[in-house]
């Protein structure tokens, strides 16, 4: 039997470094070739590593979160045969062969990273006491809290008494909380640690860079949106089957590719570094998609030569690829402006922060029904706060009110939109 030192392979792009996301193997481990490994991230992408060999899980390198650089080992396993670890004698000196070039898995599409796996430990087998902290993984926490649920009320089946999405489904299934009434009002204690990693931490890095080198400013207009939604429900009534829906999203598209060749500062990317702005003729939007992982920007590209129904399509269909971890880096980058919408949860005002190196990012907030004076007549009207950020290094404060205020006429009569 000999050793095989699997090492971080060079993923190309001037990469030197990645971080380890999640383990798929545990240390005892038999595997077969081309078996997956381990899930590593790039500044560009997460990428999968495969084994070149078969053999047995000796020891692992690195916790999920930590930085390994290019050629350090990642795996080491018990192999058939000499393995890349032996020694050699060369005119009486002991030296070790070198090892075979490591396997690198053929190019995919870039997806998002999976929960990192929960360590190993020893625990002993004894179920979880009526207010203790609640054993159970990130990924379960997550989705407890998504439904409404106290994980201190759920009974877990697993090691130690640890709640599984199982335990989970089975006590929404009995209808639901049943806490002792006694404890209704009881103090909760115990906190928590979440380290962040994968893609959470890509996004950390990017919104702290983007506030830190981006002076931001805010503008904020108000938008008589009943024309408009008035024109959606009606053409949502007649549309063909085969074409999704139209939200509120391909209206503001369509009302930018209007706009913005007037406005050639605001589709613009800024590289503060060399300190040059580059003015696009093409409209590449961002539109900026939460995901289970978290929020990623999808770019449509050429949103100009797309009319409503293809609009509405391509935003289908990238909304699809990047929930399912499945768009590719041509698809997530190359952004010129950005939109970023909470739907009907949009709020009254946000603040949204650009999408580096761009310019300018557009947010819509929720349309509700206000009383607005008309003609002297107080009468109730769909209205919606269109939220905006710019960068006011690139574009100046006189600029961007008057590119949100073209983009508002539009809105307001979106028959201009189409003459």
């Amino acid at each position: 039997m000999g050793r095989f030192v699997f090492k971080l392979p060079d993923v190309g792009e001037g990469t030197a470094e990645a971080e380890i996301v999640a383990w798929h193997v545990r240390v005892g481990d038999s595997i077969h070739e081309d078996q997956h490994l381990v899930d590593v991230m790039t500044d560009k992408a997460t990428v999968e590593m495969t084994s070149p060999v078969a053999g047995k899980i000796v020891s692992l390198h690195g916790e999920p979160g930590s930085m390994a650089p290019v050629g350090a080992p990642l795996v080491e396993l018990e192999v058939e045969g000499a393995g890349n670890q032996i020694a050699v004698k060369t005119n009486g000196a002991v030296v070790k062969a070198p090892p075979p070039p490591p396997k690198l898995e053929a190019a995919k599409p870039p997806v998002t990273p999976k929960p990192a796996p929960e360590p190993v430990q020893a625990v002993p087998e004894t179920l979880r006491t009526f207010g203790g902290k609640p054993l159970a993984s990130p990924a379960v926490r997550q989705r407890a809290h998504e439904l409404g649920i106290e994980l201190q009320f759920v009974q877990g089946s697993g090691s130690a008494g640890r709640i599984t999405h199982a335990d989970l489904d089975n006590y929404v299934a009995r209808g639901g909380p049943s806490a002792p009434t006694s404890s209704a009002l009881a103090r909760r204690e115990g906190e928590e640690q979440i380290k962040l990693i994968g893609l959470r931490r890509k996004i950390a890095e990017k919104m702290q860079e983007s506030k830190r080198r981006i002076p931001h400013f805010a503008y904020v207009e108000e938008i008589d949106m009943t024309e408009l939604e008035a024109l959606r429900v009606q053409m949502n009534k007649s549309r063909p089957p085969d074409q999704p829906k139209l939200t509120l999203l391909p209206f503001i598209m369509r009302a930018l590719v209007r706009i913005l060749p007037e406005f050639p500062q605001v589709n613009a990317r800024f590289d503060d570094e060399a300190g040059i702005v580059t003015r696009f003729a093409p409209v590449h939007i961002g539109i900026a998609t939460q995901t289970q992982h978290g929020l990623i920007v999808p770019v449509v590209k050429h949103a100009e030569a797309l009319d409503l129904w293809q609009a509405a399509n391509e935003i289908a269909r990238l909304a699809a690829l990047t929930r399912d971890g499945k768009a590719t880096r041509d698809e997530l980058t190359g952004s010129t402006i950005t939109i970023t919408s909470l739907g009907p949860i949009g709020g009254v005002v946000t603040t949204p922060v650009i999408n580096h190196p761009e310019v300018a990012i557009i947010g819509p907030n929720a349309i509700i029904d206000r009383p607005v004076v008309r003609d002297g007549m107080i009468t109730v009207r769909k209205m919606m706060n269109l939220s905006s950020s710019f960068d006011h290094r690139v574009v100046d404060g006189y600029d961007a009110a008057q590119f949100i205020q073209r983009v508002k006429a539009l809105l307001e009569h979106p028959a201009l939109m189409f003459m």
